[in-house]
């Protein structure tokens, strides 16, 4: 698709993934490129801008990562973000040298308001930092346009050539007008018109996938995730019932999950599709007798997920297109884009058997961040509990029970998590009812119950009771890399405690857990 494109050129910043998204957020498509990249390539790719990351390293060492001198001769505007505005002013004949004062964390930074870059930007502001080196003297043909304290050049511009290097991150929420900054970078800077919208979005994919099917047979293994959701709907109103979605319900799901995901894609849905549900529940229950180390359990789940859905497929026969609902973040997080540490290799196929024949592969949401998913499939008029689910771990409640899991284990999570999650949702809309829409200052970016391995004593209806006790977890978080616990008011938590231990049989005990990530996870296993 031809669309206006500003690219990320990534020194190894952890925050990558956040800069190219705050560019999307201004209806300006955005990738993310490792600097090694070839300058022809950059060149072919013909950006309206280009964005240099943060990195770790210290840009006048020997091996430090850098880039051509050609990139700032091209004539394309060039914005340098913390270390890739020490690198610009290093190879351009500036001087950078390690900080006698290192700032990190949020600081006072006085702009040069005529600056284009900081137009409307108010004289004084609270900026983002995290650098130990400093532009200790701008290259020739910059003028300083923002400094700190302990900052002579916070940021530096040439504005003949459009080449701009800031020393804070404006990507991160703490720069307070760091949204302002990249808006203007991408519109007044690069005069980008702002063409990236979810809407023609999907009517341009659903177009490419009918003219890339013809009259050919396409499966998708459907979980019931926003992706792979939001990949079904595309793939259902671009080709219908030449689609054929297996829906493996291996037990593990949330309460009623299976039944909402065969309600919505199943014979009485709104989408002309052929669903295969399989329940199979006991199998997974059977695989799982009696194993109790979470990596065993992770296993035993993908492994038994494959053999299902062979099965299946070759029911179905000869398939032309396999779909995977992949996003960008796979993409960036397996090394493919970008040159961060690689997170996760990337789920190709998922895993799937090799003899499903297949010409290709479609991945139609490749180019989404997880907030674009979520939009497309408001487009494309999926229910908004579905596009709004908080994210599921693949293995499911099977590692959200700790040790055996059972179905019994199965049923108790279910419920407790099931009220827990209402109880929440219920506090949460009565918070926005009483203040005029706003969110609660706790609201969680992720919740839900989990069922730990230990038993203890309790007194109910004046018996002893010996039954499990269930953990109650929610975190506020930004991108899931990080997270703190959510501050769940103590009434909500006291009426969901007293909820699960009257409702949900063999539960005497319910605890919060108030771990951040780091050192602990956001999952239990």
């Amino acid at each position: 698709m031809k669309r206006e494109l500003v690219i990320v050129i990534d020194f190894g910043g952890q925050y990558n993934q956040l800069v190219a998204r705050r560019v999307r957020e201004n209806n300006v498509y955005c990738e993310i490129y490792s600097y090694k990249t070839d300058i022809e390539q950059i060149k072919a790719l013909n950006p309206k801008g280009i964005i240099l990351t943060g990195g770790p390293n210290s840009c006048y060492e020997d091996g430090a990562p850098t880039y051509t001198k050609e990139l700032f001769e091209l004539g394309i505007p060039v914005l340098g973000l913390c270390y890739g505005a020490q690198m610009m002013q290093l190879i351009l004949g500036g001087k950078v040298e390690k900080a006698p004062v290192r700032e990190y964390g949020k600081t006072a930074t006085f702009f040069d308001n005529t600056s284009i870059l900081f137009d409307g930007i108010e004289e004084e502001s609270v900026v983002w930092m995290s650098h130990f080196d400093y532009i200790s003297k701008e290259a020739p043909g910059f003028k300083i346009i923002a400094h700190t304290k302990d900052c002579p050049v916070a940021a530096a511009s040439d504005e003949s050539r459009k080449l701009y290097a800031i020393q804070f991150h404006p990507e991160v929420l703490h720069t307070v007008r760091g949204k302002d900054i990249l808006a203007n970078f991408v519109y007044k800077i690069c005069g980008c018109k702002g063409d990236w919208k979810m809407d023609s979005f999907a009517n341009e994919q659903i177009n490419l996938i009918r003219e890339k099917v013809g009259d050919g047979k396409v499966l998708l293994a459907l979980s019931g995730g926003v992706d792979s959701s939001v990949a079904a709907v595309l793939l259902s109103k671009a080709i219908g019932k030449q689609l054929t979605c297996v829906f493996v319900d291996h037990g593990l799901l949330r309460k009623n999950e299976g039944d909402e995901v065969e309600n919505i894609f199943g014979p009485n849905g709104n989408y002309d599709l052929n669903f295969i549900r399989v329940n199979a529940q006991d199998r997974y229950y059977d695989k799982l007798k009696g194993v109790e180390e979470p990596e065993k359990k992770r296993k035993i789940i993908g492994e038994e997920f494959i053999r299902v859905f062979e099965e299946e497929a070759k029911k179905i026969g000869k398939v032309d297109f396999l779909v995977q609902g992949t996003i960008y973040p796979d993409v960036v997080e397996s090394g493919l884009g970008g040159e961060s540490a690689v997170i996760k290799s990337h789920h190709n196929v998922g895993g799937l058997p090799d003899y499903v024949d297949f010409k290709e592969i479609i991945e139609p949401l490749r180019d989404l961040f997880k907030d674009e998913v979520r939009k497309v499939g408001l487009e494309l008029g999926l229910p908004e509990y579905l596009v709004f689910r908080q994210p599921f771990p693949g293995p499911g409640l099977g590692i959200r029970i700790i040790g055996e899991v059972t179905g019994e284990k199965v049923k108790i999570v279910q419920d407790a998590d099931f009220i827990y999650r209402e109880e929440v949702g219920n506090a949460l809309k009565e918070y926005a009812e009483a203040n005029n829409g706003a969110d609660a200052p706790w609201k969680p970016d992720q919740y839900f119950a989990a069922l730990t391995n230990m038993r203890s004593v309790g007194v109910m209806g004046d018996e002893r009771t010996y039954d499990y006790a269930v953990a109650l977890r929610a975190v506020q978080t930004i991108d899931f890399m990080t997270a703190e616990s959510a501050q769940i008011p103590w009434e909500v938590l006291q009426k969901v405690m007293n909820r699960i231990i009257n409702e949900v049989k063999g539960v005497n005990r319910v605890m919060f857990d108030l771990t951040s990530k780091p050192p602990g996870t956001i999952e239990f296993e």
